[in-house]
């Protein structure tokens, strides 16, 4: 199974919340040197822009997971600019509102931006 279809599979659960940070962390955890437990932990109060409508889970996993690929500056700075040029922000909250304006529900808008951050992911390092 690849990245992307791990990070779906985790948002489909339904008997576990694999929150947005959690579901981009999970399909990274070995490139990381860490468990999928581990990475579980670590991203479990990052899901709802660290539980208060802060950066969104999705953003924050994938800056994390940049973090512990050793990947620098530059690639973070990407990583945040094709976010904003595409949703606009990065906060949860006003990602939210915009979608709910947009008619959108917000399990598909943040499976979205996890599969978002993923690619994005693989897009940085698998150049």
């Amino acid at each position: 199974m690849d990245k992307m279809e791990h990070a779906k599979q985790l948002r489909a659960i339904t008997e576990t919340h694999y929150n947005c940070a959690q579901s981009v962390l999970v399909p990274f955890a070995r490139e990381m040197g860490m468990s999928e437990e581990q990475a579980c932990a670590l991203g479990a109060h990052f899901g709802s822009g660290m539980r208060h409508g802060s950066t969104c889970g999705a953003l924050t996993g994938a800056l994390m997971v940049l973090g512990a690929m050793g990947c620098g500056e530059e690639e973070a700075r990407a990583m945040l600019q094709s976010f904003r040029e595409k949703n606009g922000c990065t906060d949860c909250a006003h990602l939210l509102a915009a979608a709910k304006e947009r008619g959108e529900e917000k399990k598909p808008h943040c499976d979205r931006l996890v599969c978002e951050c993923v690619q994005g992911l693989l897009d940085l390092t698998t150049k």
